[in-house]
């Protein structure tokens, strides 16, 4: 029986019949599925298991959960994940997302966030040490205290921000000149180092440095890098943010002579009513706090500080 039963299906193999077998049943079973009538089954099969809430309890089970956990966990749904993850497609979404506008802006707002957060933190300390410097001041002086909040800069809050603009001045200039040195030794050649004249020189070109930077600042924004970090701001005098030239001159010779007269003119800040130094008289300007400070490209620009304003109040609308 067993020889027979070999010796038929190796016939079967070899005059075709078992593969016309089976493709006749397969075309058999899709016919029958494609049937009308098992459509109208599967069509009340499913209707009556969503009336009876099977659907819902089928999602629910904990069997479906297992399966579900086993299926994820498998080794098939890895190699499915890491065809994804290397596939041309992956990489083309993975590129329009890090090109998108808004990622790019929130990403540039979190570390303008963190500096933000910096400055702000900085200048609640040094707002405070303003007014201990004015309080000491006045009392060597036995002049009374001030009687009410003012929204103008103190002598910290601006050393601190000058310091800033010069210690970021030094910075590029290092790097300029480090550049040219390196540049000229290669070319020239020069064992015995800078002379007296290059030093001389840079020097002078240090002092129109910072002069320059001073006066394209105020000039177009009304506010250095220093003073932006710590929330101020120049006054024109007359309402306008930014100095005109004429009187950004004014005020970069005032602030000259303040520095030549041994600080005198600094230090008058701590004196004056309205917290103005030499160079603020001369040019007819004030430094105030400035409620903006950093924000998002996106969100509405505030209203100007009031009088009384400090750093540690809310910003309006807030």
């Amino acid at each position: 029986m067993g020889g027979g039963g070999r010796g038929a299906r190796a016939v079967a193999q070899a005059t075709g019949i078992d593969d016309a077998v089976d493709r006749a049943t397969e075309e058999a079973i899709v016919r029958a599925l494609e049937s009308p009538g098992v459509e109208r089954a599967l069509a009340r099969v499913v209707e009556r298991a969503a009336d009876e809430g099977s659907v819902s309890r089928l999602l629910d089970s904990e069997a479906l959960e297992r399966a579900l956990a086993q299926a994820l966990d498998s080794e098939l749904v890895d190699r499915l994940w890491d065809r994804l993850l290397a596939s041309e497609e992956a990489q083309k979404l993975v590129e329009r997302i890090a090109a998108a506008p808004e990622v790019r802006a929130a990403v540039a707002m979190q570390g303008v966030g963190l500096v933000e957060d910096l400055g702000r933190q900085v200048a609640r300390v040094s707002a405070r040490l303003d007014d201990a410097a004015e309080r000491i001041a006045r009392a060597l002086l036995r002049r009374p205290r001030r009687a009410a909040p003012t929204d103008r800069v103190g002598f910290v809050t601006r050393l601190l921000a000058f310091a800033f603009d010069v210690g970021l001045l030094n910075l590029i200039f290092i790097a300029s000149t480090a550049l040219i040195a390196f540049v000229l030794s290669a070319v020239f050649g020069d064992p015995d180092g800078p002379s007296a004249h290059a030093i001389a020189l840079g020097g002078g070109a240090w002092i129109l440095g910072i002069g320059a930077y001073l006066l394209f600042f105020w000039t177009t924004i009304g506010q250095t890098p220093g003073m932006r970090l710590l929330g101020i701001r120049l006054d024109a005098g007359d309402g306008e943010r930014r100095l005109g030239f004429r009187q950004a001159l004014r005020r970069l010779g005032g602030f000259a002579l303040s520095f030549v007269a041994f600080d005198l003119g600094f230090i008058a800040i701590l004196f004056s009513d309205r917290r103005q130094g030499w160079h603020d008289r001369i040019a007819g300007t004030v430094v105030l706090h400035d409620a903006r400070g950093l924000r998002a490209p996106w969100s509405e620009p505030a209203a100007e500080p009031a009088a009384g304003w400090s750093p540690d109040a809310s910003p309006p609308g807030a």
